[in-house]
């Protein structure tokens, strides 16, 4: 991904949050931010990652809210709905994931990925996995978390999809309400729009929906597809 300077306004319509709530952020210095002759500069890249942080750890509501309107956004450029279904794959579902540790996880993750055939450096993906990690966990609660690299990146993936493992026992894996982590999705996208966006839906369908305790007790990657496609549709008739 390569570095950009935004003014705020622009920053804010790139990530689909209000520009005060942009402007207080870097006021508290929570990312790279600049002012310049009275007004804020934003690094493309810096604001991507804080992005992903921001969205992870908001409410639900705010989570919600985002998701609207990158949908809104999307209808209005293609005449159409996205669906994330088609970035499922069945060689990229494990139900059965070995990992004891973070680490572990990861690796395991990393390796699922691998599996598509659209991973160009897999242990590159892994280190990348790692520092994501270091910088806040992907954990959201809910027994869910949403591995991702800091940063989208076009030479990483072939195309955009999502991995889904899920773990023999739960791991510790950073949530903020303390309860261990069963269920593990990879976003693997390829340009920040689309991951701000599967970031969205994955948090709207984790909270919004009943499939991550419907996928406790799938016996397949087949079935674990079905309940994940019916999620989706769910959260589109909200």
């Amino acid at each position: 991904m390569t570095h950009e300077i935004m003014p705020l306004a622009t920053a804010a319509a790139s990530i689909h949050i209000p520009a005060n709530e942009l402007k207080h952020a870097a006021q508290r210095g929570e990312l790279n931010a600049t002012l310049v002759r009275g007004e804020w500069q934003f690094d493309s890249v810096d604001l991507v990652e804080w992005a992903q942080r921001n969205l992870l750890s908001a409410t639900h509501k705010e989570q919600k809210r985002q998701h609207v309107s990158m949908q809104q956004k999307w209808h209005q450029a293609h005449r159409e709905d996205w669906r994330m279904r088609d970035m499922f794959r069945l060689t990229g579902i494990e139900l059965s994931l070995p990992g004891k540790t973070r680490a572990g996880i990861v690796r395991d993750m990393a390796d699922l990925a691998a599996r598509t055939q659209l991973v160009y450096d897999p242990d590159g993906l892994f280190r990348e996995l790692m520092a994501r990690e270091e910088i806040a966990a992907t954990a959201v609660g809910e027994g869910a978390a949403f591995l991702h690299p800091r940063h989208p990146d076009p030479f990483l993936f072939e195309e955009p999809f999502i991995a889904y493992g899920r773990a023999m026992k739960p791991v510790f894996f950073g949530s903020q309400d303390g309860e261990p982590t069963r269920h593990f999705f990879l976003v693997a996208a390829t340009s920040h729009d689309m991951h701000l966006h599967m970031l969205a839906r994955l948090s709207v369908m984790a909270h919004a929906t009943e499939f991550l305790q419907i996928l406790e007790n799938v016996t397949t990657p087949e079935d674990a597809m079905v309940v994940i496609h019916a999620a989706e549709e769910g959260v589109l008739r909200i």
